[in-house]
């Protein structure tokens, strides 16, 4: 008998948090046997990051964000509208799963009007637009934070955990360090402002180097700029530090095994992967997130004890001097609070997404995987 085609359309461009969350789910869908096609927009996190999509097809969508330029937007939408149709016309795919943002709304609807299986993916604990507005269409909506599910109308809600690649798993630091260039035997702290950085971050720990390079002798870095290296790459030179400084790193798993703390924003995709690498973190909400959605998220790890939350109006040098020398002069400070970001790890999310996809479009495992087996119901996974 001719196996039955899978095929699948993953909306998840414009930030690495919808983004890489879904080459999650695309990669253990392609281990299935599965066609998976990856719908990016074109901003240049997106093109970076789908290098690594092996396996799968990749389109971009002109679509743009819901800003003041109305006609821009509007103009935008229509046209992706007009090349999911053709995308779709020429290979209708059996499901549609929107990692949330703005790539999300075009393939929705159409997938909706040529019969697929419609899921959502929400990752942050305060729901966006597009999950909100989409949900009424989706067959499944899946959230990270339990605290979403009721903000999100829709019958058929779980918590699942946001998927993580499978490469997001704890490694030995001195494999991580030598991997990267640094000494194996002192400490990392990492510095981030998620895919898109984060100037104030930067500018802070630039202005905390000289205090910070007598308070900790031996703190190694990876500072990851989202921008510009230069100034930042200086600023380590000057004061004779080690550090790793790049705009960007897609193979995060070394950077986030290598450290020991992290300094960050509080992304929904950033958080998924500290609690997936054990990382303590201390983190500083975007300040002009839609629904303040950082801070909400943050104060869930905030809780546990896994991380330290501060505004962006108290980000300043001797804070950061303060906080960093005391944690670093505390090993088992750190390692409790590694201890409690573990808790909030999702190791089953990649795998029950794959799986409720699976039974929704009525498909039979090939049987020559692990990652099928019973799962927890909606309200379990809640708890």
């Amino acid at each position: 008998m001719k196996p039955v085609t899978k095929r699948i359309a993953i909306a998840c461009g414009g930030t690495g948090g919808h983004l890489f969350p879904g080459l999650a789910v695309g990669d253990a869908l392609v281990a299935r046997g599965c066609e998976v096609t990856l719908l990016v927009s074109s901003k240049e996190v997106d093109q970076t990051a789908v290098k690594s999509a092996y396996g799968m097809e990749v389109e971009s969508l002109p679509v743009v964000g819901l800003s003041r330029n109305l006609p821009q937007f509007a103009a935008s939408f229509w046209s992706s509208l007009g090349r999911c149709r053709k995308l779709f016309r020429e290979n209708r795919p059996d499901a549609v799963l929107a990692m949330g943002g703005f790539t999300s709304a075009p393939p929705v609807i159409v997938g909706k009007l040529v019969g697929a299986r419609i899921f959502l993916h929400e990752a942050n604990a305060i729901p966006g637009r597009a999950v909100k507005l989409l949900a009424p269409l989706a067959d499944e909506v899946f959230v990270q934070f339990p605290a979403a599910m009721p903000r999100v109308l829709s019958t058929d809600i779980r918590a699942t955990g946001l998927p993580v690649r499978a490469t997001m798993e704890p490694i030995e630091k001195a494999d991580a360090r030598i991997a990267l260039g640094l000494a194996d035997n002192q400490p990392v702290l990492l510095v981030m402002g998620g895919s898109q950085g984060a100037q104030s971050i930067n500018q802070a720990l630039i202005e905390s180097l000289p205090r910070l390079a007598k308070a900790v002798p031996d703190l190694q870095f990876i500072h990851l700029t989202g921008g510009s290296v230069e100034p930042v790459h200086r600023a380590y030179d000057a004061l004779g530090l080690h550090a790793v400084v790049r705009p960007f790193l897609t193979e995060m798993e070394y950077a986030l095994g290598a450290a020991d703390l992290a300094v960050s924003r509080s992304g929904a995709s950033s958080l998924a992967e500290f609690s997936a690498m054990e990382l303590p973190a201390i983190l500083i909400p975007y300040p002009t997130a839609v629904d303040d959605h950082q801070r909400i998220n943050a104060q869930s790890f905030v809780d546990i004890g896994a991380a330290r939350c501060f505004h962006q109006k108290q980000l300043t040098p001797n804070l950061l001097v303060s906080q960093l020398s005391e944690l670093f002069g505390s090993p088992a400070k750190l390692e409790e609070m590694a201890a409690a970001m573990k808790k909030w790890k999702a190791a089953q999310a990649t795998e029950e997404v794959v799986q409720r996809i699976y039974e929704a479009c009525e498909w039979e495992d090939d049987g020559d995987d692990e990652m099928m087996f019973a799962l927890p119901s909606g309200k379990e996974a809640a708890a």
